[in-house]
């Protein structure tokens, strides 16, 4: 399974976050740490700020923090819901994709499993269990 760059630079910027749970962490900051685009990092922040993951606050003082202890937020239903809409294959998108063999295929449902075999996996460990030891080095 592949993930997006989306899913790939959220689970990053988590586990910097998940090192240092009490501090805030401005998107630049992450951005020039994990020297990803900050744009990028600011649309996957809002994501994870909807869905309760994150709370950011502006001005002097403020940054993102985790809205929760590391240790309660498990990395499927993180990949979860950075990969929502995104199929592993056409037919296993939420639209359904545009499959010619739809309704004949003896593939579909093996890969829906080793999905959600993927996600039931990854939720086994939390981001208290992969936070980064610190700063990373460029």
């Amino acid at each position: 399974m592949r993930l997006t760059s989306f899913t790939d630079f959220g689970l990053r910027m988590l586990m910097r976050m998940a090192s240092a749970p009490d501090r805030a962490f401005s998107t630049a900051e992450l951005a020039e740490e994990l020297q990803l685009s900050r744009n990028h990092l600011t649309k996957i922040m809002q994501a994870l700020g909807r869905a309760g993951l994150v709370q950011t606050r502006r001005g002097g003082g403020g940054g993102a923090t985790l809205a929760r202890a590391p240790e309660e937020i498990r990395l499927g239903d993180v990949v979860r819901l950075l990969e929502e809409g995104q199929g592993l294959v056409e037919c296993l998108k939420p639209s359904g994709g545009d499959c010619t063999i739809d309704g004949c295929c003896r593939l579909k449902m093996r890969l829906r499993m080793a999905e959600m075999a993927f996600i039931d996996h990854l939720n086994r460990s939390t981001l208290a269990d992969v936070a980064l030891s610190g700063r990373m080095i460029a």
